[in-house]
């Protein structure tokens, strides 16, 4: 990989889609999910109809197609111009010439699951305290035109042309990559966060970029040592903006404080009485919102309550965040919660004032839930018609009034959930650890639809796209689809 930042050659195609996303949040999302939240504003909410309630997967029944993924997967589906992307590790042995632990993009045709191109990247030589073994890719990817912005194991903001070599093109001045076969992946330009910035990501680079008029945002992962006590690069940045079609950095930011453990979330924008912002979480504990084009700060909220102490293994009472703030109706949702391995333990979920200016902690809180009402999570919701969906590491999904923050219904999987649910059409949908996909109505009563079986733990999004459902579960990526047949070789 080259050092410096490259100048990259972009089609015009590609600059009229980023302006073009300025709309995306507004109006109903139909076709395409092309990143993280399938919109600007990350709200978990599709508009496509006819997506199945029920489906049997070792029948085929209402199945369009699977394809295997690596051991373990945790990027969630993006699907954009025909494709389907999703991040894994190297377990599934694809490229059979590419052996051992890698991080791995794999792209599919949307219409019949053929394996198109992979992705490959060599893990750090650091070993599990930046590039945890067998991850793989945990970014999602953030489609736009013909380019894929993701965030790579080894923390490197990438962008890739979506047709990999397939083309018979290697663009961008990104022209000796490791990986050149047919079936590989084409980069056009990376910037490597560690070597330019000198961030220490924690276990791993995990952000799901977002591009808007031009630019990239997205989070570092920059975070403490192997120990948990120390912050080997505490003047690196939490969050930075590139240039979508150069990948020049374009500002930077730091959060107020230390980060907790590592800065694992991803950001959103969108327009706030009529004020562009774009929202990070910081490995603080607290949101920040910016000018997206100056980096100039408009407010702050920290999200722990002021007599909360972190302690390590989660033991303590304050939380870091993981889940995505979403922009919604002059408002930001977001909560608090930790790695999965340290366990339960008390969670915070606020809707913000996103018309405050300075630290708004106190004046910016619109509704608060959590104490014995919420627990630990790394949810993005899900807001339409008044109603808001999210669910927390204990295994329960919630339903609440939006503009009060009471609780409607509170719906028990019996499973530890890291995903986050999606409001498609009528429908809320939801994975779990065990292996099942809920299905319930969306309304203030709760009930259950269905429940269908993956067959292995469903640690992502389901996500709606072009009439079609898909579902990564750790091992195998799933087309649903009605009236579909799917057999089994």
């Amino acid at each position: 990989m080259n050092k410096t930042v490259l100048t990259g050659v972009m089609s015009l195609g590609l600059l009229a889609t980023c302006f073009a996303l300025a709309d995306t949040t507004a109006g109903k999302k139909t076709g395409d999910w092309p990143m993280w939240g399938g919109s600007l504003d990350r709200n978990m909410v599709s508009h496509e109809s006819g997506i199945p309630t029920k489906w049997d997967l070792d029948k085929g029944e209402n199945i369009k197609w699977t394809a295997p993924l690596g051991s373990q997967a945790y990027g969630n589906p993006v699907i954009a111009n025909g494709k389907v992307f999703v991040g894994t590790n190297n377990d599934g042995h694809f490229r059979k010439d590419i052996e051992g632990d890698k991080g791995v993009i794999l792209a599919f045709d949307a219409n019949n699951g053929k394996l198109l191109w992979q992705m490959t990247h060599d893990k750090l030589p650091t070993g599990r305290v930046n590039d945890w073994p067998e991850q793989g890719i945990c970014s999602t990817a953030c489609v736009v035109g013909d380019r894929m912005y993701y965030v790579s194991n080894r923390a490197e903001l990438v962008c890739a042309d979506t047709e990999g070599y397939l083309d018979g093109e290697n663009d961008g001045p990104v022209t000796d990559e490791k990986y050149h076969e047919k079936e590989d992946g084409d980069i056009v330009w990376a910037y490597d966060m560690i070597e330019e910035l000198g961030v220490f990501p924690h276990n791993l680079a995990t952000s799901s970029p977002v591009v808007y008029d031009g630019l990239v945002f997205l989070n570092t992962s920059n975070g403490v040592d192997e120990g948990h006590l120390d912050l080997p690069m505490p003047t690196a940045p939490d969050f930075i903006v590139l240039d979508a079609k150069t990948g020049e950095l374009k500002w930077e930011a730091k959060a107020d404080s230390k980060a907790l453990h590592g800065g694992w979330s991803s950001p959103a924008v969108g327009k706030v009485a009529g004020v562009e912002q774009v929202v990070f979480s910081g490995p603080d504990g607290c949101a920040y919102a910016y000018e997206p084009k100056t980096g100039k700060r408009l407010w702050k909220f920290d999200l722990n309550p002021k007599d909360s102490v972190w302690q390590l293994g989660g033991r303590g009472t304050r939380n870091n965040i993981i889940a995505t703030p979403v922009i919604h109706d002059d408002k930001v949702y977001l909560c608090v919660g930790q790695d999965p391995e340290h366990g339960e333990g008390p969670g915070h979920l606020y809707a913000i004032d996103a018309t405050k200016r300075g630290d708004i902690t106190e004046t910016g809180k619109i509704w608060h839930l959590g104490g014995d009402d919420f627990h630990r999570s790394m949810s993005t919701v899900a807001i339409a018609d008044g109603l808001l969906y999210i669910t927390d590491l204990s295994g329960f999904l919630y339903c609440l009034d939006v503009a009060t923050g009471t609780v409607n219904w509170k719906h028990d999987t019996f499973s530890a959930i890291w995903g986050s649910p999606t409001l498609i059409g009528d429908k809320v949908y939801l994975g779990d650890e065990e292996g099942e996909v809920v299905v319930l109505a969306h309304g203030k009563t709760e009930k259950v639809l269905a429940t269908n079986d993956m067959n292995n733990s469903v640690y992502t999004t389901p996500v709606a796209a072009n009439g079609t459902l898909y579902v990564a579960n750790r091992r195998m990526l799933v087309a649903i689809q009605e009236g579909a047949s799917f057999k089994k070789d």
